[in-house]
């Protein structure tokens, strides 16, 4: 089948552009209220795109309820100039899907979903303490994408906090720590084995 992504013609009960580009990895964003509570929700538009420096971005629409306002974690990013992308692992679906939840402004997602906080070394907003990553980010740019109704919150990295248990040989033990994957749909997905390739030039 083909379709055209302007007309959206593909004749489906559901679009299948998310689907088709998966898996994603989870941001689960950490970031400050302007009260100073903590804010803490899931982004799955969200990867990294740069080593050297370490730059990662997320994409944040509009609330689906309500007045047309923007997410809290672009707002409280722009006026706080940092974020946390905490990373998601098998272990914590539930506490993650709790999270997305629309709870009002100035509700602590870490005390809904019953996680604990530890505090950031180079930022000010607080991380998951039992995630196994999280990378502290200074936020670099926010672009308004093509409609309006996202936007793209690019961080550089200036700290990453790794639990010492997922460090196996000098390597990330990126299967044991299981990361959570958006597929599209209600599907997910968890990274539980691996296989290495080597370059034909290697």
């Amino acid at each position: 089948m083909f379709y055209r992504t302007d007309l959206n013609d593909h004749g489906l009960p559901h679009d299948p552009f998310k689907a088709i580009v998966s898996p994603r990895p989870i941001a689960w964003v950490s970031t400050l209220n302007p009260d100073g509570s903590a804010n803490l929700a899931p982004y799955s538009f969200f990867n990294a795109f740069n080593d050297t420096p370490p730059m990662v971005a997320f994409s944040a629409g509009t609330k689906k309820i309500g007045l047309d306002e923007t997410k809290d974690s672009l707002v409280n990013a722009r006026e706080q100039g940092e974020f946390t992308a905490n990373i998601v692992s098998n272990v914590l679906a539930q506490q993650m899907n709790i999270s997305t939840n629309h709870f009002p402004a100035g509700v602590d997602e870490f005390e809904k979903s019953g996680l604990t906080k530890a505090a950031g070394e180079t930022v000010k907003c607080p991380f998951v303490s039992n995630a196994p990553a999280a990378l502290e980010c200074k936020l670099w740019k926010i672009l308004e994408l093509p409609g309006g109704n996202y936007h793209m919150v690019i961080g550089e990295v200036t700290g990453i906090h790794i639990r010492e248990d997922l460090i196996k040989e000098g390597r990330y033990d990126t299967a044991g720590a299981q990361h959570l994957a958006r597929l599209g749909y209600r599907d997910y997905a968890r990274v539980d084995s691996l296989f290495e390739l080597n370059r034909p030039d290697d």
